[in-house]
């Protein structure tokens, strides 16, 4: 990872190929922590290597993780990894490891599951607006740990560990799910959560948990049974592929066209997004794990309203990108967030570009197409909102320059590799080497002092 780099991009050509979907990120994160459950190696293939997977990795290096990458072989997807903490050398997680992004907060149930204990400094990640850790910290609360907040960290404590109980969220969460469940597993006796978020990545962490020798019913549902188990074993589970991922190059085709196919791909969990693709006017085929995206640019798109809505509605990490779709498509469309109050921060930046969009509260935005989009520099503002940039760069006529592109190492493996295969003009350039290998050195000393 390298510090101050911009993205340029040559748009205005249409594009086609195939590309092959990374593992989730929003799965990978929670499924890194069910290692702290157990004293057994976990293996975990389909990882993506992204700026987000390394951040977790640096902070279970400090927890006492014992973790190995494999290269990639031959066809195989993403990498393998193998975690094991045959003891937890600390409880503490400080701000210099939690601060850069939120999932990192959500070792609190591993470390209080397996320790009793927990002290973890308040979270980081995307400014969106208000993300409260309240429901992270009720379903603990509810399973008996005594939590307080003292200097910027949370500390949990229990009494002879943590003790089954009614779990009921009054908005469904995915972190809080993770959490509660994370929690759960081991707790003495039985949980049950009501109004669990019910997202596929939800469903993995579940799954891989099962395979390990957890007892979880209603997984996939709102409603989650949880009977407590005295002791979790070692697993190999594949990450499922990103479904964020996917939904973002099929709508960056829809804009650029031709056509393109990606593959590892799971259509079933994009059902709302590609029907509203399908909407605008791009043809969508669905053959086993590949999606096949096509769209004849002499044809206009068509204006489509959307709604951000928990799963299985259209999902808020998609909703920037749409924007950026409905700019390019015929008459006037309404996109209106109800996940985040503040996720439009990436419309100033999308009127560089010539877009025609009206803010009419943080939660609704009118958007009336145009012909084409100009190139424009413009700087990434959050992890969702910098593939807009890349969408609109690609589709714009003339040169542009993404900044602080950050952000797009969180979360979008390989990208200028996956797009230039497809016949973009996009590269790198500038920036300067970032620590982070001398700062897992650092952390990999610290445990071997440590054990």
């Amino acid at each position: 990872m390298t510090i101050g780099e911009t993205i340029f991009a040559s748009g205005g050509r249409p594009l086609s190929g195939e590309i092959n979907i990374s593992g989730s990120k929003n799965a990978c994160l929670p499924l890194m922590l069910l290692p702290m459950l157990t004293d057994e190696e976990c293996v975990f293939d389909n990882v993506p290597l992204l700026a987000d997977v390394s951040t977790l990795r640096r902070l279970l290096s400090y927890l006492g993780g014992d973790i190995k990458i494999e290269e990639k072989r031959g066809a195989r997807q993403g990498y393998t990894m193998h975690l094991r903490f045959t003891k937890l050398v600390s409880d503490e997680a400080d701000y210099s490891l939690v601060s850069k992004m939120r999932a990192s907060f959500w070792v609190i149930s591993a470390l209080v599951s397996r320790l009793g204990t927990a002290k973890v400094a308040m979270p980081g990640g995307c400014n969106l607006g208000q993300r409260p850790i309240d429901y992270i910290l009720d379903s603990i609360k509810a399973l008996g740990g005594k939590v307080r907040k003292h200097q910027g960290y949370v500390l949990v404590s229990t009494e002879n560990g943590l003790k089954g109980n009614k779990i009921v969220f009054k908005k469904a969460s995915v972190g809080a799910t993770h959490c509660a469940i994370i929690a759960a597993v081991l707790a003495q006796g039985i949980t049950e959560i009501h109004n669990a978020a019910c997202e596929p990545e939800v469903t993995a962490v579940a799954q891989c948990l099962v395979a390990m020798g957890a007892q979880i019913s209603g997984i996939g549902t709102k409603n989650l049974i949880i009977k407590g188990v005295k002791k979790l074993h070692g697993v190999r589970f594949s990450v499922p592929p990103d479904r964020i991922e996917t939904g973002s190059y099929a709508i960056l085709f829809a804009a650029t066209g031709v056509r393109v196919c990606l593959h590892n791909a799971e259509a079933q969990h994009l059902d709302t997004p590609l029907r509203k693709l399908e909407e605008a006017g791009v043809d969508i085929e669905v053959e086993g794990n590949t999606i096949k995206i096509e769209r004849d640019i002499a044809k206009s798109l068509r204006a489509v309203d959307i709604k951000t809505e928990v799963y299985p509605g259209f999902p808020t990490d998609l909703q920037a990108q749409f924007m950026t779709l409905m700019g390019l498509a015929q008459g006037r469309s309404t996109i209106h967030e109800t996940i985040y109050e503040n996720r439009f921060m990436h419309v100033p930046e999308l009127l560089r570009f010539g877009a025609e969009i009206q803010t009419i509260d943080q939660n609704t935005a009118i958007v009336d197409g145009v012909n084409n989009y100009v190139g424009a520099q413009v700087k990434a503002t959050d992890l969702r909102a910098s593939k807009s940039l890349i969408i609109a760069a690609l589709v714009a006529k003339g040169h542009s320059r993404i900044h602080d592109i950050y952000h797009l190492d969180r979360g979008f493996e390989d990208l200028e590799k996956k797009l230039t295969q497809c016949g973009a003009i996009i590269r790198r350039e500038g920036g300067v080497d970032s620590l982070q290998d001398s700062d897992d050195l650092q952390i990999n000393k610290r445990n071997a002092s440590l054990l």
